[in-house]
C-alpha cells in the first residue's frame, strides 16, 4: 500500500528517493511527498495525486541533501491533500517522519497533546508520532523513537529524520513491512524491496518490534529495548529490467507475457522423474509429519484466494485429501474446529498481506503447522511460516496479479502430486502429470496468439456496463478471477458464477446489454455448460465464449469466440487464465483507464 523510500550516503537524496518511490507507484497511492536534511535544516516537499505533480514541486522547488524520506501514501485518514500527505513534522520542526500503517489510538492522543497546545496541521493518525518523537528529543534521535513506540496501538513502519542528527535515519517497525538496502558508503530504507533494485542486492529484512539505525558508514538493527539483534544479509534476486517495462505499453501486458517462463521458473528442480512426484526443499516437514496431515487449510485474499480454490480442486482429486478455503480477513476472527493433523497453508504474492499474515499468526498460535506459498524471499509470511514454496515469479509491478497467479496455480498443482504420491497416485499418473506440466511453458506461448482476436472482442464490449463469468468445475474458480480482473483494471461491474448456478438468481441481469463470458473448453461436463450457454442465449443474451480448437458447435453458438489449446482438466484454468487477462486489459485500455495504477487499489494490502 504506502510506499517508503530513505536514503543516506554521499549522493544527492532527492532523485534516489524520487526514483525509488517510482518503483514503488504499483502499490497504489493518493500523494506523495519527501524531507531532506540539508546542514541544519529539513526541507519537506509534498503534493497530492500522483509522483509527476510532486517531481513537478521539485523542479521548482528542490529539495537539497544527501540524507532523507520520502512516502507514497494510500488514505486511512484525512482526504488526499497536500496537508494530509506524508512526511509529517513535528510542531518544532525537530521531526520528520514518514508512516505506513494505522494508530489505532491517534483520536486520544491527539487530544492529550491539543490540551498541552500543539496545533494539528492533518488530518492523519502520523502526525502524532512525529509530536511524540519530538517531545522526547534530546540528545539522540534513536532514543526519542524508542521511548515513542509504546505509546502507539496500531501498526507501523516507520521512517524518521531530524535536522538535529543529519545523517542519520532511525526506522521501525510493528505489522508494516521495512527493508534495508546496503550499499557502498550509503544506505537505504523502503516498505518494498523494488524499490531497492538498481541501488543494491544486499539487504535487511526488519522483524517486528525491531528498530533500524541508518548512516552512511553502517546500519544497525536493535530490539525495541534497543540491545543490538543479529540480522541476516540476503540476496536480491532481482535484475534492474525485472521493474521495466521494456517494449510493452504497461507492466501488465508485460507480466502476462512472461507467463511461460515464469511456470518454467516455478517448476524448476521440483519435478522428481525417478519418483514420479514433486520435490519442495523448504517444507520443513518430514515424510512422516507430512503423512500424518489429513486436512488442508488455504487462507487468502483476492486473487490468490482464486488460486486456493483450484488448490482444493487439485488436492482432492490428486491426494483425496478434504480442503477448506477461507478468506483471511474472515478466517482470522473465526474460532475454527481445528485438529492437529491439519496444515494451513497461506498463499500471497507479496508476504506482507496483512490478513493473510494475522491468520497464520493465529493458526501458529494455536498449534497448526503452516506454510506459505509466497513470491518474495524474506517477506514476513515467508520468515513465520513453519515452512514454505517460493513462486520464483519475479517482481510484479502491476496491481493486477498476473504471473504470480499463474506461479501459483503451477505450485499448488505440484503440492498436490506430491501429497497425492504419499498416498494413492499411482508411480504412472505421477510421471503423466509431470510430463503434462512441462508441457505447458509452450502451450501457453500458444495461447498468447488469440492477444489480437481477444482485443477486437474487447472493443465491441468495451461498452458494457456489467458483465457475468461463468464456468464450472475448476473454470469456476477462474470466472471469479475474469471477473476480479475487469473489476479491477476497468472498473465494469463483473460476477463470477458457477454456470449452474446462473438460473439461480443472477440470470434476471440477463438482457442484451449484459455479456456473459463462458469458460467452456471441452471436458467432463462440456454438456452442462452448454445448456446452461443455452439458457443465456434464450434470454438475448450477448455471449463471449472460451473454448477449446475445432469447436464447431460452441462457434454455432456464442457470439464471439476466443479459441484455447486443448488441454486436460485440470491444467485448464493455466490456459484460460491468459484470454481472461488480457479481455480485462483491453477493456480497460479502451475505457482509458489506468492500467496499471488501477483507482482506489493497492499491490501489497499491509493494513486490515
Amino acid at each position: 500500500m504506502c510506499g517508503i523510500v530513505g536514503y543516506t550516503g554521499h549522493r544527492e537524496a532527492e532523485p534516489i528517493l524520487l526514483n525509488g518511490l517510482g518503483r514503488l507507484e504499483y502499490r497504489g497511492y493518493d500523494s506523495a511527498g519527501v524531507a531532506t536534511v540539508t546542514g541544519s535544516t529539513l526541507v519537506v516537499r509534498k503534493a497530492a495525486g500522483r509522483l509527476a505533480n510532486l517531481a513537478a514541486a521539485l523542479e521548482r522547488h528542490p529539495a537539497p541533501g544527501t540524507c532523507g524520506v520520502s512516502h507514497t501514501r494510500w488514505a486511512t485518514h484525512g482526504a488526499a491533500t497536500d496537508g494530509n500527505a506524508h512526511p509529517h513534522t513535528s510542531f518544532d520542526g525537530s521531526v520528520a517522519v514518514v508512516h505506513n500503517g494505522v494508530i489505532e489510538n491517534y483520536s486520544d492522543l491527539k487530544r492529550q497533546m491539543q490540551e498541552q497546545g500543539i496545533v494539528f496541521r492533518s488530518q492523519t493518525d502520523t502526525e502524532v508520532i512525529a509530536h511524540l518523537i519530538a517531545q522526547n528529543l534530546e540528545d539522540d534521535l534513536v532514543e526519542a523513537v524508542a521511548k515513542a513506540l509504546p505509546l502507539l496501538k496500531g501498526t507501523y513502519g516507520l521512517g524518521v529524520v531530524s535536522p538535529r542528527f543529519p545523517r542519520l535515519i532511525v526506522g521501525a517497525r510493528l505489522g508494516s513491512p521495512l527493508v534495508l538496502g546496503l550499499g557502498e558508503k550509503e544506505t537505504f530504507l523502503a516498505s518494498d524491496p523494488s524499490a531497492l533494485i538498481g541501488y543494491t542486492q544486499r539487504v535487511i529484512y526488519l522483524d517486528d518490534r525491531q528498530l533500524c539505525v541508518l548512516r552512511p558508514s553502517g546500519h544497525e538493527v536493535l530490539h525495541r529495548d534497543r540491545t543490538t539483534s543479529a540480522a541476516e544479509v540476503r540476496n536480491l534476486d532481482w535484475e534492474p529490467e525485472d521493474a521495466e517495462k521494456g517494449s510493452f505499453d504497461h507492466f501488465m501486458l508485460k507480466e502476462i507475457y512472461e507467463q511461460p517462463e515464469v511456470l518454467e521458473r516455478a517448476m524448476a528442480g521440483r519435478c522428481d522423474d525417478e519418483e514420479g512426484t514433486a520435490h519442495f526443499g523448504g517444507l520443513n516437514l518430514d515424510a512422516q509429519q507430512l503423512r500424518q496431515i489429513d486436512r488442508v487449510i488455504f487462507t487468502a485474499c483476492g486473487t490468490s484466494f482464486h488460486a486456493g480454490l483450484l488448490g482444493e480442486y487439485l488436492f482432492e482429486q490428486f491426494a483425496r485429501m478434504p480442503v477448506e478455503v477461507e478468506y483471511a480477513s474472515e478466517f482470522r476472527y473465526r474460532n475454527s474446529p481445528i485438529d492437529r493433523n491439519s496444515i494451513v497453508i497461506g498463499i500471497t504474492q507479496s508476504g506482507e498481506t496483512a490478513d493473510t499474515l494475522a491468520a497464520l499468526r493465529e493458526s501458529k498460535r494455536k498449534g497448526q503447522r503452516t506454510l506459505a506459498i509466497c513470491n518474495v524471499v524474506g517477506s514476513s509470511i515467508a520468515r513465520e511460516a513453519d515452512g514454505g514454496v517460493y513462486l520464483h515469479a519475479g517482481p510484479e509491478i502491476g496491481v493486477a496479479s498476473t504471473k504470480a497467479f499463474t506461479a501459483q496455480v503451477a505450485v499448488l498443482t505440484l503440492l498436490a502430486l506430491y501429497f497425492g504420491r504419499m498416498r494413492h497416485l499411482s508411480y504412472a499418473a505421477g510421471r503423466r502429470i509431470l510430463d503434462e506440466l512441462r508441457a505447458m511453458p509452450d502451450i501457453l506461448r500458444q495461447t498468447l496468439r488469440c492477444h489480437d482476436e481477444v482485443a477486437a472482442i474487447a472493443r465491441k464490449y468495451a461498452s458494457a456496463d456489467n458483465m457475468l463469468y461463468l464456468g464450472r468445475q475448476y473454470l469456476y474458480p477462474m470466472a471469479l478471477e475474469g471477473a476480479l480482473k475487469l473489476k479491477e483494471i476497468s472498473y465494469v461491474h463483473a460476477e463470477g458464477y458457477p454456470a449452474a448456478e446462473m438460473k439461480h438468481g443472477p440470470i434476471a441481469l440477463i438482457d442484451e446489454n449484459t455479456p456473459s463470458v463462458f469458460l467452456a473448453p471441452q471436458g467432463a461436463i462440456y454438456d452442462k455448460t452448454m445448456s446452461n450457454l443455452e439458457e443465456i442465449k434464450a434470454r438475448g443474451g450477448p455471449v463471449i465464449a472460451i473454448a477449446g480448437p475445432d469447436d464447431h458447435l460452441m462457434a454455432s453458438r456464442a457470439d464471439d469466440v476466443i479459441t484455447i489449446p486443448a488441454v486436460p482438466d485440470y491444467l485448464q484454468p493455466l490456459v484460460a487464465a491468459i484470454p481472461l487477462q488480457l479481455l480485462a486489459y483491453h477493456i480497460a485500455l479502451v475505457r482509458g483507464c489506468d492500467i496499471d495504477k488501477p483507482r482506489n487499489l493497492a499491490k501489497s494490502v499491509t493494513v486490515e
